[in-house]
This record gives structure tokens, C-alpha cells and sequence, in this order.
């Protein structure tokens, strides 16, 4: 975490210097069009107290020289200094990426890399990647004006890393050009949107607060949090997100809290949580931080080799082409390892002669890092650990960043799922669940390694970290290679350990041997809720539900609508329902817990165990328990007639169905030939769809070549449009100096008394003073005419004939001239020659000797 700056007496600009990192913070600040504006706001705003580094990463073309150090010493009294290969970071200092390169930086020293001819990058995106993975959580990113997405990915690295980040939001500083903030400000990773002359202090507000040890911190926050206030922050987070953190490690629910805390500036742990209470947003923002994890692709390389020797080929033996092999990632995050295990797979399958299908399920709560992960594209620092030989096969690299080939994610889904909660994939080969079980407790993993175990067929496979293990669930998992964490499902499922999906106790597991400490209401608690509700209301055969449609609880007598189905035990209520009574049981649980309503069916038919057959009316309807997990659903078979027998139901029924059956045979004979129709035009439609999309796949070829041109043109006129904006700079300042000096021209000329007139050798005005105006009778609108048309009080053939001497020469030349007035006038010309060897001019001065006496 960031803290306080101590020097300890090391320069660390000294070439050889070891730096302490340890307390400055380095900031890493993106700009592209528009940047200078925005970030004169931003050093504005940085307070003297604020000791950290500056980067500043702008997109410039190769050929051009910025002169953007130069404009940037003017905007902030830190030093400011261009990049150089090698050079330490040190506090105090502001570093400018040169042009023709791109900039990252390593063991707390710059690095530049010549830009390649015609090469695309997003120098941004780099950087703040580099800084991420060099810095951590002394990383901070800041975003400001430009004008395409570059910025965020690096925002996600550094987020990931533990860093803070900053994105620019409207203010008189800009963003003149606002891509690259708001494609940032998407990502979800942004910890502040802030104006650009206010984010020095928000810096500076979070250095201040970070604490120095931060281990021991989280852990004291998570002692704290467990004795007062754990089971109120589970509970909002529960309520408003709908996601139960309850089984987090309390040293990283700690740790991942006390960043929040030192993001928002809160003064402690009850200042926080009135925060969350009142801020709905927070609540938010904190779970997206409860769930980011540092992911990379082959982690652990060896567990990825042991992986393709021995499981891989195994999945494969003896598959036809028509058949599927199914793999899970449960928490996937950002899709890394699911392309690491795709790409293992699709070279075991180039090797085969007509290998099966693959279908890789991908799942994370987190949709936005789904988002990401479907799109598959990720720097080039991300794939440190990917073979030059995989790159070149399975990844399309364009610039730094590099985008997974299509044959590779064309294997891989994604979805949103909650392992803990959703009901899971089934009929796997295998489960790639890596490093989620170091961030659940006990009781969770309890939970799911049980529904791991269900989700795999018959001697599965699993694949976990190297941090994790099976060692409480032998009986579920047997050991194929214990150093590199895989193992097989075991032919035996012990339906005691599997739990239900919805988290809520039962009796059936509270007589399994496995007590579960659950946060939530009591069976008796339960029982006496319901029998209350029925007392009130009902008298009927009832049972209650959760929202995955399990039964937790039963009444009495309701085995006349429940019966025993054949296969593994279940206890999902519509699987039980007896024959007439199912489907329509199924439906009405599945619109009352979408919608969380009361739903009716009646006149439903079912045949009892003892032949006859019972009229009921189905009520399905939400059950407010205090203090549930989950929402709870109390489902009532209300029997609305007495049960009568076969045959006399059959009598009933038998005129009816005459009747019906005629019908229905009429409404079929036109449904067929409807039906016809239909598939004619949809084969007639299909090959249209084909055609068309023949035709949009070739468009699509030429749209993408056209909008990698673009890209590159962008990029130039980005960098065009930046020395612009200096240059703009520079001749703004000059334009105002410019005026300065007329203005002081314009009075100098005003307060003197000489008649003076400027000439071009040609004889013409440029320019005079007041009293010359008076000599000679001139207006403002004379200037361009020539001296002769005017009437003066001396002979001017002199001034005519000697003007070319005085240019030849170079030197001044004065007479004295009698006036026809009877005044003497002593004339002085002198040569008024201009810088660059424009056209010269002559200055004529008139002084009145007799008012001199």
C-alpha cells in the first residue's frame, strides 16, 4: 500500500542508486488530443505535499519532436524531464515519454523501445500494465483527455494489482476529447471519475491514509470486523447485490475492505458502513473489489504440463466425432485460463483424424470481466509466459496487444454463474476450478466441493491451485498427481454430503453427520413460521421451497401428491409431483419465483396412489420469513372436491373427449398444412440468409482492412493534433507579447513630440506621429499613400533624391531646410532596416528650430 515518503539518504536519481520504493507512489498519467489543457488542470492541482513520481504517456508519431517537456516545466514547478532507458524513478519529478518509442518500466527504472516502422500500439495501455506489475499496489493510473480506448486495459492491471485509479470527468479543463476517460470509466475498474485539477488531492488524500503494514492491518480489520460488524456488511452486500460473501477468508475480506476505506477517505470501519448503508453505489463498488483476482495465461506452467500428459489425451480416448467433450471453469474471471486450457486442447485435436467436439463452459459472477473475456483481447505483457510458437499460432497480434484466435474461443462460453448458489453444468469431463477455494472458508468449501463432484461424470476430472486441496473430501476425489492438484471423481456419490443449492439447512442434513454454522433462521424457527401462516390462512397438504424450486419442508399427508422417482434422490419438489400434477407444478413455481408473485392453478386432476382421482387447485405464493438468506415460496395443494373413482371419472370424462378429440383432429389437419407452408418459406429464407451472409462475411473483410487504415491515420493525427495544440500554445503567448509591445509603441508615440514619419524608399507612409500629422495634414487613413501628395511646409525633392544614399549606406544623413512658413526645419533621415532581409524603410524626423528658440 502507498505511505509516506522516507529518503533514508539515497538519491534516487543517482545512476547506480537503489530506490526506495517503499514510500512514493508513481503515477502513471495517459493523454492523447487535448491533453495539454487537461493536464495544465492537472498539476494545478497537485498539492506540495504530494511526494510521488510522474509519467507522462502520450500517443506521438516517430518522425515528430515533442515539445511537450518543455510546455509541461511551464505548467508545474516539479522537474520535468524526458525519459530516458534506465533512468530510476524518483519523487519530485515529472518523466515525459519521447517520441519513436514505447515506454515501460522495470525494477523501478524506465525502459524504451524503439517504435517499429508502421507498427500500431496503444503506448498507454503498456505502461500502465508494466507500472501495474512493477509497482502494484504503489501504482496509480490517471486517464485523461483522448481520443480512442487506450488507457483500459491498463486501468484493469493496475485495479487487479491493488493500485488506485483515476479517470477525467467535465470541467473548464476539459476533456476536450473524451474516449479515453469513458472507455475507462466502463471497464467498472475506475476508482474515481474526478476532474482533472481535483485528482492531486484525491492522490494525495489516499497516500495519507494507506497504511504502512498492510497484512497485519487486514488482519486487525477482519478480527474487528468478525467481533462487530462482519454479519451487517454479508448482509447488505447479500440484499443488494444478491451475492453471499459469508464464506470469504476474513483476512481477505479484511484487506480488500481497508483498500475501500483508504479509497473513499473513510475515517475508520463504522464510518465506512454508514457509507455502505447510505450509498447504494458503494455497496458496488466494493463487491466489483471483493472479486478481482490477478489472473495469467499457463499459471503454473508445470500444473499446465501435467495437465496435457495425463489428462488431456484420457478425454479423448475413445470419442467419435459426434460426440462432446465438456469442461467447466467455474470463476474464470477475465478468460485467461480458459484459453490456456483451449489452446492444450485444440493441439491435441489438430493431431487427431477426426477428433470430437469440445465445449468449454466459462463462468464468473463478475460480468463485467466476462465482458473482457469474450472479447479475448489482452496485451502483450499478459502473455510473458505463452511460447513465441503458441503466439504465432493461436493469437493474431496486432501492435502490444494481442487478441485469442478465433478457432480457440469459437471452443469457449461464457455466462454469468454463481457456483455457490446457481444450479451447476452436469455430465463434465472435466472441472477446471484454480485458486477459488483459497478465497472461501471452510463452510463454503464444504458447499461446493460437493456440487464440483456432482457435476462431473463418472470418473471426471478435476483441476485445482497448487494452494488448494481435497484432503476433507477423499471420499469424493481420488489422487492422480497430488504435487500438481488433479483429481478423479469417485463412482460412489454419498447423497448426505451434497448440499442444497439455495444454502438453507435441513433436517435431512442436520442427521447427516455434517452440522453447518449457517447464518440464517432455524428449522423450528422455519417450522413455527409456517404453521402460523397455515393456521391463519390454510389447512391443506403444503410444502415449502426455495427459490431453485428444493423442498425444505414438508406437511403432513403430502404424500398423496409426492411420490418416489427412480435414480438418484432428489429433493426438487416438481420432479416428485405424481403423474397429472407435475407439469402443471412446475410451471407455476417457475413464474412465482421469477416474478416473486402469487400464482393460482385450478381444476388440476391427480391420480392417487390408491387409483382414484383427486381435484386440486395449486397456490403458489412467497413466504416472508425474518431474517432468510433466501427468498422462501410456500406451495399448497388445496383438494377442491372429494377424490372419486376411475370409472365413474372416466364416465365424466368420456363425452368430453369425444367431442374434444374431433376438434383437436380438425385443428391438426389445418396445423399441418400451416405447417408446411411454414417449412417451405423457412428453407426459402435459409438460403436467402445464406447468400446474405456470404455477402456480410466478404463486406466484413473489407470493413476490417479499411478500419486498420483508419486506426493508423488516427494515430497520426493524434500526434499531429498534439504539437498543434504546443505549438498553438507557444503562438498564443507570442501574439499576446506581440500586443504588449504595440500597446507600448502606441504610447511611447503618444507622449513624444517629434514628427517622425517611416517611409519605404518608394516615398510611401507606413507610419507617423501626432505632430507629423500637424507638419503635413495626414489622417489614420493615409497610411500606403505617398509623402508628395501632401502639402508641407518645405521642398521634399531633397528627401527624394537623397533616401537611396541613406539605404546604399547605411548611415544617417540631416539638413537643415528653410520652410516657406519662415521657419527652419532641421531634417534627419535614417535607414530602418528588418531582421531577415525584408524590405527596409526610412524614418524621417522634422524638428521646428524656431520653437526650439
Amino acid at each position: 500500500m502507498l505511505g509516506p515518503v522516507a529518503r533514508r539518504g539515497i538519491d534516487p536519481r543517482a545512476k547506480n542508486a537503489v530506490i526506495d520504493q517503499d514510500h512514493f507512489p508513481i503515477v502513471g498519467i495517459g493523454a492523447s488530443a487535448g491533453g495539454i489543457e487537461a493536464m495544465r488542470g492537472f498539476f494545478r492541482g497537485v498539492p506540495e505535499r504530494l511526494e510521488a513520481a510522474f509519467v507522462v504517456v502520450t500517443h506521438l508519431g516517430r518522425e515528430h519532436k515533442s515539445l511537450l517537456p518543455d510546455v509541461l516545466a511551464r505548467l508545474t514547478p516539479l522537474k520535468v524531464e524526458a525519459a530516458a532507458d534506465g533512468v530510476p524513478v524518483g519523487p519530485g519529478t515529472v518523466y515525459v515519454m519521447p517520441s519513436g518509442f514505447v515506454m515501460g518500466i522495470a525494477g523501478g527504472r524506465l525502459t524504451l523501445t524503439p517504435l517499429g516502422e508502421g507498427r500500431q500500439t496503444k503506448p498507454i495501455d503498456i505502461f500502465l500494465t508494466a507500472l501495474a506489475l512493477d509497482q502494484g499496489e504503489r501504482a496509480v493510473g490517471v486517464i485523461l483527455s483522448g481520443g480512442d480506448g487506450d488507457g483500459a486495459i491498463g486501468i484493469k492491471a493496475i485495479k487487479e494489482h491493488g493500485g488506485l485509479t483515476l479517470a477525467q470527468t467535465a470541467d473548464g479543463y476539459g476533456p476536450e476529447t473524451a474516449d479515453m476517460p469513458l472507455s475507462s470509466l466502463r471497464t467498472g475498474f475506475v476508482d474515481f471519475g474526478e476532474t482533472a485539477e481535483r485528482m492531486g488531492d484525491r492522490i494525495a488524500a489516499h497516500v495519507a491514509a494507506a497504511p504502512n503494514a498492510p497484512d497485519a492491518q487486514a488482519d486487525g480489520v477482519a478480527r474487528e470486523f468478525e467481533a462487530e460488524l462482519l454479519t451487517e456488511i454479508f448482509a447488505i452486500l447479500r440484499r443488494q447485490v444478491g451475492h453471499d460473501f459469508s464464506g470469504y477468508k476474513p483476512s481477505t475480506f479484511g484487506r480488500r475492505l481497508q483498500r475501500r476505506i483508504g479509497v473513499v477517505g473513510a475515517s475508520g470501519l463504522d464510518s465506512y458502513l454508514k457509507l455502505l448503508r447510505a450509498d447504494p453505489a458503494e455497496v458496488g463498488v466494493l463487491f466489483r473489489d471483493l472479486l478481482i483476482g490477478v489472473t495469467n495465461f499457463f499459471r503454473d506452467a508445470a500444473a499446465f504440463e501435467a495437465l496435457t500428459a495425463q489428462v488431456i489425451p484420457k478425454l479423448f480416448d475413445a470419442r467419435a466425432a459426434t460426440d462432446v467433450i465438456r469442461i467447466w471453469v467455474p470463476a474464470c474471471s477475465t478468460g485467461e485460463e480458459v484459453y490456456s486450457l483451449a489452446i492444450l486442447l485444440r493441439e491435441h485435436m489438430v493431431t487427431l483424424a477426426d477428433p470430437p467436439r469440445v465445449q468449454i463452459f466459462a463462468t464468473d459472477i463478475d460480468e463485467r470481466a466476462l465482458t473482457v473475456a469474450r472479447t479475448g483481447r489482452y496485451p502483450t505483457a499478459y502473455l510473458s509466459a505463452v511460447s513465441p510458437e503458441r503466439i504465432g499460432q493461436h493469437f493474431v497480434v496486432e501492435g502490444d496487444s494481442a487478441v485469442v484466435e478465433k478457432a480457440v474461443r469459437d471452443l469457449c462460453t461464457f455466462a454469468p454463474h454463481n457456483v455457490l448458489r446457481d444450479p451447476p453444468f452436469s455430465r463434465l469431463d472435466l472441472v477446471s476450478c484454480r485458486n477459488l477455494m483459497i478465497y472461501l472458508g471452510v463452510e463454503a468449501q464444504q458447499q461446493l466441493m460437493p456440487v464440483l463432484h456432482y457435476a462431473l461424470r463418472p470418473r471426471g476430472y478435476l483441476f485445482i491451485g497448487m494452494a488448494e486441496n481435497v484432503t476433507r473430501f477423499e471420499d469424493l476425489f481420488e489422487t492422480i498427481d497430488k504435487q500438481h492438484r488433479i483429481f478423479q471423481a469417485r463412482d460412489a456419490i454419498p447423497p448426505a454430503r451434497l448440499r442444497p443449492m439455495s444454502g438453507t439447512d435441513t433436517p435431512i442434513l442436520a442427521n447427516a453427520g455434517h452440522p453447518q454454522r449457517r447464518n440464517v433462521t432455524t428449522h423450528a424457527a422455519l417450522r413455527h413460521a409456517v404453521e402460523t401462516q397455515m393456521l391463519s390462512e390454510f389447512t391443506p397438504p403444503h410444502a415449502v421451497v426455495t427459490r431453485t424450486g428444493e423442498a425444505v419442508h414438508y406437511s403432513s399427508r403430502i404424500g398423496d401428491h409426492l411420490e418416489v422417482v427412480p435414480g438418484q434422490p432428489t429433493r426438487e419438489l416438481a420432479a416428485m409431483a405424481r403423474k397429472g400434477l407435475r407439469l402443471d407444478l412446475r410451471t407455476a413455481l417457475r413464474e412465482a419465483i421469477e416474478g416473486n408473485i402469487l400464482v393460482v392453478r385450478e381444476g388440476i386432476g391427480v391420480e392417487l396412489p390408491d387409483g382414484r382421482f383427486q381435484s386440486i387447485s395449486l397456490v403458489v405464493k412467497p413466504l416472508n420469513t425474518p431474517g432468510a438468506v433466501e427468498p422462501l415460496f410456500l406451495v399448497v395443494f388445496n383438494e377442491a372436491a372429494a377424490p372419486v373413482e376411475r370409472e365413474r371419472q372416466q364416465a365424466l370424462k368420456a363425452n368430453e373427449r369425444d367431442t374434444a378429440l374431433q376438434g383437436l383432429e380438425r385443428e391438426l389437419s389445418v396445423t399441418r398444412e400451416r405447417l408446411q407452408a411454414v417449412i417451405e418459406e423457412y428453407e426459402t429464407s435459409l438460403e436467402e440468409l445464406k447468400s446474405s451472409n456470404e455477402e456480410l462475411y466478404s463486406v466484413n473483410e473489407e470493413m476490417q482492412a479499411a478500419n486498420e487504415e483508419l486506426e493508423a491515420s488516427k494515430e497520426e493525427t493524434q500526434s499531429l493534433n498534439e504539437e498543434l495544440q504546443t505549438m498553438n500554445s507557444e503562438l498564443a503567448s507570442k501574439i499576446e507579447a506581440v500586443d504588449q509591445l504595440t500597446d507600448d509603441q502606441a504610447t511611447l508615440f503618444e507622449g513624444m513630440n517629434i514628427a517622425s514619419v517611416l517611409l519605404t524608399p518608394d516615398f510611401h507612409i507606413r507610419m507617423f506621429t501626432n505632430a507629423a500629422a500637424q507638419i503635413f495634414g495626414l489622417q489614420p487613413s493615409d497610411v500606403g499613400r505617398s509623402l508628395r501628395n501632401f502639402s508641407a511646409p518645405i521642398p521634399l525633392a531633397w528627401l527624394v533624391d537623397e533616401i537611396p544614399t541613406v539605404l546604399a549606406a547605411n548611415r544617417p544623413s540631416e539638413r537643415t531646410i528653410e520652410g516657406a512658413d519662415g521657419a527652419r526645419y532641421r531634417v534627419r533621415l535614417m535607414a530602418s532596416s528588418r531582421k531577415g532581409g525584408r524590405r527596409p524603410g526610412i524614418v524621417a524626423n522634422f524638428t521646428n528650430l524656431l520653437e526650439q528658440e
